[in-house]
Formats: structure tokens, sequence, C-alpha cells
């Protein structure tokens, strides 16, 4: 089972299960998802984050921060921004480049090339896998086409007995995109706005739902 941590008290969920993430824009949905990401590796999960909206360096720092030491499970980033931008980055030991987020196969490719080195290099079986955000896979590709590689990618994290975590902003795309893609994902994790300023969350669709109540 896979624990969701501090931001979700309680709630384990099956090995291969992924979680959608909906919310508005700026509800904290990108930091809630690495902090279920960080409560893995704390125990030695590896972690992989797929990012189409912030470069791959800026995802590993803000992991640092929330892990705060060096005992942790193995990390690694698909980047799909950086070459984007017309930067030439060096490949690292933990981050790989696609060339933009419309480069579906070559993000495929690196997702099982850290499964596969994980495994064989650390022994590591339990992983937890982000992708932030298919808003702006969605941005780059028809409906169909991200419809298509999501199947392709949950089913990876299925086969792989792993956590998949996925986020997308809610408000960006309409009822039937947002219900065609939920078909996709084994519950969710819901964010709103609170009527104090913060954020709240609710999770459905695995195990007992829960009541909203503040996101920490």
């Amino acid at each position: 089972m896979y624990g969701l941590g501090e931001v979700c008290p309680g709630v384990e969920v099956e090995p291969g299960t992924n979680l959608l993430v909906t919310g508005p824009p700026m509800t904290g949905k990108r930091n809630l998802a690495l902090e279920v990401l960080a409560h893995g590796s704390r125990r030695g999960d590896g972690t992989i984050v797929v990012t189409t909206k912030d470069g791959g360096e800026s995802v590993r720092e803000a992991l640092r921060e929330l892990l705060d030491r060096d005992e942790s499970g193995p990390l690694g980033i698909v980047d799909c921004v950086s070459k984007q931008q017309g930067m030439n980055p060096s490949p690292g030991d933990d981050i790989a480049y696609a060339s933009s987020p419309k480069d579906m196969t070559g993000i495929g490719i690196q997702l099982s090339e850290f499964l596969e080195g994980f495994y064989k290099e650390r022994g590591v079986k339990r992983n937890r896998i982000l992708l932030h955000s298919l808003s702006t896979l969605l941005m780059y590709s028809n409906l169909q086409t991200v419809f298509r590689f999501l199947h392709v990618f949950t089913g990876r994290v299925q086969s792989a007995d792993a956590l998949g975590v996925f986020v997308i902003d809610s408000t960006a795309h309409d009822q039937q995109t947002m219900s065609t893609l939920r078909q996709l994902f084994d519950g969710q994790i819901e964010v709103r706005e609170a009527d104090d300023g913060g954020s709240e969350l609710r999770v459905r669709g695995v195990g007992q739902d829960t009541d909203w109540k503040p996101v920490p």
C-alpha cells in the first residue's frame, strides 16, 4: 500500500493506483503532489517527476526542500521544458530531457529507463510517479492524442505497481475534456479555495471518500 502522507492522513492506496489531482490555479496542487512523492522518498521509494511546466532543476530543488535530509530514495526527473526554451542542457544522473511536451514517445522512454535503473542499481521496487501538468500537454496536443498517451502511461504505472499522481487545472478545460480524462484514473484528490483564503482538499474514489479539509 502507498500512504499519501500528511496531506491525506490515513489514506492508503493499492500499488498500481493512478490519482488525478484537480482544482483551479494557485491552490497548491503542485506542492501537494510533491509532498505525496516526498512522503514515499523518505521511506526509500523511487521518485519520478515528468515536468511540463517547470525546469528540472527547479523541481529537484523543490523536492530537496521538502525532504530536508539526504536519506531518501532515488530521484529521476523528465524535463520537457528546457530544450523547448532553447537551452542545451546535458543530461545528469537524475535529470533527463524530452524535446518538448509533445515528445510523448521520449517521455515514455525516459520513464521506463528511470524505473529500470532504480531497480537494477538500487533494487527499488516501489515508485511514485508525478506528471505535472496535464493542462500543458493539452495546450500542445489534442485530447485524443493526450488520452492515448495517458492510457499507456497509466498502464505503465499499473504494471510497475507504482503510484501515479497527475495534476490538472480543472478550470482550464471544458466538462467533456475533464470527463474523458477522468476515465483513466482510479481516484481523485480534489482541491479548491477555502473561505479563509487557503486551500482545502478531499479524496474521492479510493478507499473511503473523505470530507473537505484544509491542505496542510
